[in-house]
């Protein structure tokens, strides 16, 4: 089972989507903004990727935190502003037969489902 971590309106995630759609890969959408995110799936992710891959320090999200925060990110310090704020992660998270992949880059996504 394929499940996609994101928010529907971020264009990195409907491009995630198209492709999965045209290859006809059937997947799972998890919405952040509906679904939310909780602390086990969170741990999850961190369990599985760098806490510094996961985080979006190039969004809006992410410039709009008050510097104490970003000045003094540890792992704690993070994962607490990312369960308060899921747009800090970036998009999407998928999940493909336990293997974790942040964002969307078609070659690593041709790697993870074409070539099993």
């Amino acid at each position: 089972m394929t499940i996609v971590y994101g928010i529907k309106n971020c264009d990195t995630v409907k491009k995630t989507l198209k492709w999965l759609d045209s290859q006809e890969i059937q997947y799972t959408f998890h919405d952040f903004k509906t679904q939310g995110l909780s602390e086990e799936l969170l741990s999850s992710f961190n369990k599985q990727s760098d806490w510094s891959i996961l985080l979006n320090k190039r969004s809006t999200t992410f410039r709009n935190l008050p510097n104490e925060i970003k000045e003094n990110l540890t792992e704690q310090v993070m994962f607490d502003a990312v369960l308060a704020q899921p747009t800090l992660l970036k998009r999407p998270v998928l999940i493909h037969k336990n293997v974790l992949s942040v964002g969307f880059k078609e070659q690593q996504y041709q790697e993870l489902f074409l070539n099993e």
